[in-house]
């Protein structure tokens, strides 16, 4: 009973984990570029009272042994790269990547994160950054007298300036591939940093080996499914009060087993 007691927590603390995962999931619904994650768990151990296939007393051999599992942990919160809606917006900075990618961004610290929230500003010197100033990599300048910005969708940028009937390139966005993207690290901000798990990034004009091509005037939204989402805290909220069923049944029975009397 005392086993079953300590397996039962190790379910709840794994359905905890898990609502915890969900609500973040929920949380960033609307986050444009979100990619949802997803808890794997694991079970543990097993306690070997009898040997599959072991010898028996009487010369015979057991068909099935005796084990009993010692619970559940977490092993993964994986993020899921699906790709996400494209919402128009009109604005000519926002991006999206169609297909695989990552648009590069130079954090203040020099090193490069990626993202694939697509919607860009100018700052005040004219540089392409993100909601949080964060140039992008390369970096690229629009000049102030521009009347209109056109992206292609390898990645060009052009700009249009008065006196003028033919826009100029401005610049070329290189996007970023991972043969993992499961392995990035999640920093916050829409950003991701490379990690020994996800491999060097191979980078490239978008449309070629294997990136995928931009698309002006969008933004990706979040791959979040709600109703998937709403599902999956059900399911979790019941195996959580299932398992403490278990840790009542556990205690209701030492309780009975206490009060025997000879």
């Amino acid at each position: 009973m005392i086993r079953s007691l300590f397996i039962a927590a190790t379910g709840m603390e794994a359905q905890k984990l898990n609502i915890d995962v969900i609500a973040n999931n929920l949380a960033n619904v609307n986050t444009p570029g979100y990619k949802r994650s997803r808890a794997d768990f694991q079970e543990l151990m097993y306690e070997e009272i009898k040997t599959p296939g072991a010898a028996s007393a009487d010369g015979t051999q057991l068909p099935s042994g005796i084990q009993i599992g010692l619970g559940v942990r977490p092993v993964a919160v994986q993020k899921l790269f699906e790709q996400g809606d494209f919402t128009p917006t009109g604005n000519p900075l926002d991006m999206v990547v169609e297909g695989d990618g990552f648009f590069q961004i130079v954090k203040p610290d020099g090193e490069i994160a990626y993202t694939r929230a697509g919607a860009f500003k100018l700052d005040s010197e004219g540089r392409i950054v993100t909601s949080e100033g964060y140039p992008m990599e390369p970096e690229i300048t629009i000049p102030s007298d521009t009347t209109q910005i056109t992206i292609n969708s390898d990645g060009s940028i052009n700009a249009t300036q008065p006196g003028s009937s033919a826009p100029t390139e401005v610049g070329q966005l290189e996007i970023a591939k991972f043969s993992n993207p499961g392995g990035l690290k999640s920093i916050g901000k829409n950003l991701f940093e490379e990690t020994a798990s996800s491999g060097v990034p191979t980078t490239g004009v978008a449309g070629t080996e294997g990136l995928g091509t931009i698309q002006q005037g969008f933004i990706e939204l979040s791959n979040v499914n709600i109703v998937d989402e709403m599902v999956q805290m059900i399911v979790s909220q019941r195996a959580y009060e299932i398992n403490s069923k278990v840790v009542q049944a556990a205690d209701d029975m030492m309780q009975i087993a206490n009060n025997l009397r000879r």
